[in-house]
């Protein structure tokens, strides 16, 4: 299915319509899964290695559906805000009362 992206330009409005071999699929997925994931997992050691792989992974889907290039540099900076917010969202641990 095509995406449809509109863009503002001055008075008037311009719709594109993505092709289905559009250039979000031009980046191998392996090359930016790796080393994306490995940094992300070296910077939360908290969190489980295969949490980390899922969320790049799932990162990466989103940008492919919303018809947005997935590279290195975008799919990691959204990874780290969800990965940032499972940490943050963690309940405090309770200490004895």
């Amino acid at each position: 299915m095509p995406v449809l992206a509109t863009r503002l330009g001055g008075p008037s409005v311009t719709t594109l319509a993505a092709s289905p071999a559009s250039p979000a699929s031009s980046v191998p997925e392996a090359a930016l899964h790796e080393p994306v994931s490995s940094h992300l997992a070296a910077e939360f050691p908290t969190i489980s290695l295969d949490t980390v792989d899922r969320c790049v992974a799932e990162v990466r889907a989103c940008a492919e559906h919303l018809g947005i290039e997935p590279t290195a540099e975008i799919v990691e900076r959204v990874a780290r805000e969800h990965l940032l917010a499972l940490v943050n969202s963690a309940p405090p641990s309770r200490g004895p009362r």
